[in-house]
């Protein structure tokens, strides 16, 4: 069988990212269009080693014959044409905050809650978790699941690839201009990014968080369990591609750094880097183009009764959103019964 695929916002970071993907795994499409605003129609994008597709516009197009929606183009896109795509049949995998708090539309880690996507024709929209939250979870499932958690407090270190191309540009740009003993005032950031970090990602919400913190705490519950508590306190730093998180996880029994160590080991899309010597921990630098959520700096957390800390770094563009929506559309393939429209 073989579907075709639309990537919306293919134009993105992300969309670049998923149409990457899709060729690497040998994502069994017969055909791959590439779909963005209006302002973007007729640019080349990558589809593989050879081939360039030609970019479509959203506005308009004919979704009856597509078989799976790849969207990653920002909420107020999705929700205009995620439902008129869901409508004509397509199934919509979301990589926006749009859907991902709505009950009736399914929050989805493969390897953590696939089993979410049984009822996926209900409404034809899966939700793609927010990156932070992404590889937070990837670890806490395994450990959720012998020792069950109580309470998690996680600070990140977001690199500016999760605020787009326009991010990574200010980055650039700013640290350029600084070598040059030039100044390039903030447009996408509010303060200056060059060598510095930013602890405000996303609006203030009114009790003082952010929304991106918002999300951790909220969509965690939805994916892994209400009854955790979560505190998160969400920072942008200068780091091209790749987020940190160093969290802090208490839970309700007694786990070892060993027990903990072999657990995580054997979890899929889990890496244990960690080696607790000089250089024997992941940064983004060597987790940037890579698939695994790695670990290191796995440690008892003295203060709390069953504690551990441990840091997590995982490519955001890759499995904190492109690589979780492509194994999302192979997972209802293998296992939930997706065929194509009409058979080819």
């Amino acid at each position: 069988m073989s579907y075709k695929i639309a990537v919306v916002g293919a134009t993105g970071n992300v969309g670049r990212v998923m149409l990457d993907i899709l060729a690497e795994r040998r994502f069994p499409a017969r055909e791959v269009v590439a779909l963005a605003s209006p302002t973007s129609v007729g640019r080349e994008v990558s589809f593989g080693d050879v081939e360039v597709l030609k970019v479509k516009s959203l506005d308009g197009y004919d979704f009856s014959d597509t078989d799976i929606v790849l969207s990653s183009a920002g909420s107020a896109v999705s929700k205009i044409f995620a439902p008129k795509a869901a409508a004509a049949g397509c199934v919509v995998i979301d990589n926006t905050s749009q859907f991902r708090m709505d009950p009736d539309i399914p929050l989805v880690i493969p390897e953590v809650n696939a089993i979410a996507l049984k009822d996926f024709r209900k409404t034809n929209i899966i939700a793609n978790p927010n990156c932070s939250t992404m590889q937070m979870v990837m670890a806490l499932k395994p450990l959720h699941d012998v020792a069950r958690i109580k309470r998690v407090v996680v600070s990140t270190y977001q690199s500016v690839s999760g605020a787009g191309k326009k991010g990574m540009d200010e980055l650039f740009d700013q640290t350029k201009s600084l070598y040059m003993n030039a100044q390039k005032a903030p447009e996408k950031f509010t303060k200056r990014i060059a060598f510095n970090v930013i602890p405000h990602i996303d609006v203030f919400m009114d009790d003082g968080s952010t929304k991106e913190e918002w999300k951790m705490v909220n969509e965690t519950k939805k994916i892994l369990d209400p009854t955790i508590a979560i505190v998160a306190t969400c920072v942008r730093v200068p780091v091209f591609v790749g987020h940190s998180e160093s969290v802090n996880v208490e839970f309700e029994r007694p786990i070892s750094v060993d027990e903990a160590r072999e657990i995580l080991s054997d979890f899929e899309g889990i890496v244990m880097y960690d080696e607790q010597k000089d250089g024997g921990y992941c940064t983004p630098l060597e987790c940037a183009g890579e698939d695994g959520v790695f670990i290191s700096r796995l440690r008892i957390d003295p203060t709390v009764r069953h504690g551990l800390s441990m840091w997590i770094v995982s490519d955001n563009l890759r499995k904190g959103a492109a690589l979780n929506a492509v194994q999302i559309a192979e997972e209802l393939i293998q296992n939930y019964g997706l065929a194509p429209k009409k058979a080819h």
